[in-house]
C-alpha cells in the first residue's frame, strides 16, 4: 500500500497548513480556478504546477514572475521533488511529507482540494538571493518599530485572522448580504473577539481603540481612516504595511501606527479600486484612483515596489478652498484673484502650471468657480477630481485598459469626444501627453476660455512642455508651427510654486504675448517677490505687480468689466493686497 501523503503549506508570516494529497494534477496560482489556490500579489495567476504520481513527484514553473525555486535553485522546466524538499512560490513554501514524515493535521485544514489563505508577503527564507534581497528593506524597517508597535501589530493580527474565521464570507455572499449588512457584522464580531481577550490584553493598549482599528482595518481604510478625517492632513503616504507618513503643514511626519501586514494594505487598494471598475494585479501592478470624497489616490505594488504595497492619497479639503481662503492663506493676492477672474470672464485660455504638489488641481477648482453658469462646460479628467459647482456641467473620466489589454480610452479621445459635445468652455484636469495638440487647436477654433494644467517649473517651461506634449501626438509637425498654435492658443500662464516652509503659493501670473520671430513672448503681469524668512521658518513675500499691462486691456473695457488699472501699478500693491 503506497503511503499517504500530505502537502504542507507555510506562509512567510509562518501560518502553516497541512492537506491530504491524493495523486494527480495540482495547478498553482492566485486565480480560483486553479486546484491550490495561494491568494497574494508575490504568485502569478497560474503560477506553476504540482504532479503527484504514484512513483514519480515533480514541479513545473509556467514562466511566472516570481519564479518557482526547488531547496533554493530556481526550476526552469519540469523538476523531480523528493519527499520534504521545498517548494517556494512568491512568499509560500510548500512540502509534500510522507505517512513517516507528516505531522497530524489540524482537524479543520484537511480538505480535498487545498486553498491557503492570504499571508504577509515578505519572501520565505526557502528563497533565492534574489527574494532575499527584496525583502531586505522589510527588514531594515521592522528595527525602526517600537516595542509598544510591534505588540500592538501582532495582537492585530492574531484578532484579525480569528475575525476571518469567525465572518463566514462565502456564507454571507450566498446570502447577498449587503455591504451594510456586513459592516455591522463585523463590529459585532470585533467586539465580541475584543471582550473575549481584553484580560489578556497589556494595559497601556485600550480595547475599544484596539477594535476600532481592527474594524477599520476590515471593512474600511484601516489607520487611514482617522488621517483622512483629520482636516490638518494634506496627503497620506503609505511604504508597505509597517511605514505610514503623513503630511501637515506642508511637513512629513511618520504616524504611530501600521498595517498588520502587506496582505491588508492589498485589501484596501482592492476596496478603493473595485468600486471604480479599476484592478491592480500583477499584469498592472499600479493604478490611479479616487476616494469617494474626491481625494485622489495612487497605489503600486510588486513587483514593482520592493518595499511592499504603496499607497498616496492627496487629499481634498472637506469644504472646498475659495479665493478668500487663498487670500487669507497667503497664496494670492485680491488684486491677482481680481485679475484672475477677469481672465475667465473675458474667455481667455488658461494654464495652471508648478510642479507636483505645488496645488494646481486646487487652483483650477478655485478658478472654475468663475465660469459662467449659463454655459455649458466640459470636464476632462483621468481620475474625476474637480468639484465645479455650476449646474450644466459633463465630467468626462478616462478608462483604463482590461485584463485583455484593450478598452482604454485616453485623455486624448475624450479631449477629441468633448469638442463634439458643444461644449462653451472645455477643462482639462492635466495635459500630459499628445493631448495637448488637441487641446490647442480646440482653443484656436472657437473654444476660447478653457481651462487645463501642465507640469512646468516656470512659465517659459509650459512653453517648452507643450512642445515636447505635442510632438507625442506622433504627428510631425514643424516647431515654428507648433510655437505658432501655442502663442495664438494660450493667454495666460498662473504658476504655482511650493516654497522652502511648505506652503503653496501663485509665483507668477504672465501672459502669452504671440510669437516675435521664432521666438514666444511672455509678459509677467504678477510676480512673488520674497522678502526673507521668518525665525520659525516662515517664508515672508508677497505677490506684486510688475508694473506691465495685459494686452487686452482695451478689450477688458469693451466689455464693460470693472477692473481698476491701479492693479497693476506696484505703487498700489498694499490696496490690493487683502
Amino acid at each position: 500500500m503506497p503511503p499517504s501523503l500530505k502537502l504542507v503549506i507555510q506562509s512567510a508570516a509562518g501560518k502553516t497548513q497541512s492537506f491530504d494529497l491524493p495523486h494527480g494534477v495540482f495547478t498553482v496560482g492566485q486565480d480560483k480556478g486553479n486546484k491550490i489556490v495561494l491568494q497574494d500579489p508575490t504568485i502569478s495567476w497560474k503560477h506553476a504546477v504540482l504532479s503527484v504520481q504514484p512513483n514519480e513527484w515533480a514541479v513545473e514553473d509556467l514562466n511566472s514572475t516570481s519564479g518557482t525555486y526547488l531547496d533554493g535553485k530556481r526550476v526552469r522546466g519540469r523538476h523531480l521533488v523528493q519527499a520534504g524538499q521545498a517548494i517556494t512560490l512568491g512568499s509560500y513554501s510548500l512540502k509534500i511529507l510522507d505517512s513517516s514524515q507528516a505531522a497530524p493535521p489540524p482537524p479543520q485544514a484537511a480538505a480535498p482540494a487545498p486553498a491557503a489563505a492570504p499571508a504577509a508577503t515578505p519572501p520565505a527564507p526557502q528563497a533565492a538571493q534574489p527574494a532575499q534581497e527584496a525583502a531586505a528593506p522589510h527588514k531594515r524597517r521592522e528595527a525602526k518599530l517600537s516595542p509598544e508597535m510591534r505588540i500592538r501589530r501582532d495582537i492585530k493580527r492574531q484578532v484579525h485572522k480569528e475575525l476571518l474565521d469567525r465572518l463566514d464570507l462565502r456564507r454571507m455572499t450566498a446570502e447577498n448580504i449587503g455591504e451594510s449588512g456586513l459592516q455591522t457584522r463585523a463590529r459585532e464580531l470585533v467586539d465580541q473577539i475584543i471582550d473575549d481577550v481584553k484580560g489578556k490584553l497589556p494595559a497601556r493598549i485600550d480595547p475599544q481603540r484596539l477594535a476600532d482599528e481592527i474594524y477599520n482595518e476590515a471593512v474600511k481604510l484601516g489607520p487611514l481612516e482617522d488621517y483622512l478625517v483629520e482636516d490638518g492632513i494634506t496627503e497620506i503616504m503609505v511604504n508597505g504595511h509597517d511605514h505610514i507618513y503623513v503630511e501637515r503643514a506642508g511637513r512629513l511626519e511618520m504616524a504611530d501606527t501600521t498595517f498588520v501586514d502587506d496582505a491588508s494594505v492589498l485589501a484596501i487598494i482592492e476596496r478603493i479600486v473595485a468600486p471604480l471598475g479599476r484592478r491592480i494585479d500583477e499584469s498592472r501592478p499600479y493604478v490611479d484612483a479616487r476616494l469617494p470624497d474626491g481625494s485622489r489616490v495612487n497605489a503600486i505594488i510588486h513587483p514593482l515596489s520592493l518595499v511592499g504595497p504603496c499607497i498616496t492619497i492627496r487629499k481634498f479639503a472637506k469644504k472646498p478652498f475659495t479665493v478668500d481662503k487663498l487670500i487669507e492663506m497667503g497664496a494670492m493676492t485680491r488684486g491677482a484673484a481680481l485679475f484672475a477672474e477677469v481672465c475667465v470672464k473675458v474667455r481667455k485660455n488658461v494654464i495652471i502650471a508648478g510642479g507636483t504638489g505645488t496645488g494646481k488641481t486646487t487652483f483650477l477648482n478655485v478658478v472654475s468657480n468663475y465660469l459662467p453658469d449659463y454655459e455649458r462646460i466640459v470636464t476632462v479628467e483621468d481620475a474625476a477630481e474637480l468639484q465645479l459647482p455650476q449646474e450644466h456641467v459633463v465630467r468626462l473620466e478616462s478608462r483604463p485598459a482590461n485584463i485583455e489589454g484593450s478598452g482604454a480610452i485616453t485623455i486624448r479621445d475624450l479631449v477629441r469626444n468633448a469638442l463634439r459635445m458643444r461644449p462653451d468652455r472645455i477643462v482639462v484636469g492635466e495635459c500630459r501627453g499628445g493631448e495637448a495638440l488637441d487641446m490647442l487647436q480646440a482653443m484656436n477654433t472657437g473654444h476660447e476660455g478653457s481651462l487645463t494644467t501642465v507640469h512646468a517649473n516656470s512659465p517659459r517651461d509650459v512653453m517648452s512642455r507643450l512642445e515636447t506634449m505635442v510632438l507625442m501626438s506622433g504627428m510631425e509637425l514643424p516647431v515654428r508651427a507648433i510655437r505658432e498654435q501655442i502663442g495664438s492658443a494660450i493667454h495666460i500662464i498662473i504658476h504655482l510654486a511650493r516654497m522652502m516652509d511648505g506652503s503653496r503659493r501663485v509665483n507668477k501670473i504672465t501672459e502669452v504675448c504671440g510669437m516675435e520671430g521664432d521666438r514666444i513672448i511672455l509678459n509677467d503681469i504678477f510676480e512673488f517677490k520674497q522678502e526673507g524668512v521668518t525665525p520659525e521658518g516662515k517664508v515672508k513675500g508677497q505677490l506684486q505687480p510688475t508694473g506691465n499691462v495685459p494686452t487686452f486691456i482695451e478689450e477688458i473695457r469693451a466689455r464693460d468689466i470693472p477692473l481698476d488699472p491701479a492693479v497693476f501699478d506696484p505703487m498700489h500693491s498694499e490696496a490690493f493686497a487683502r
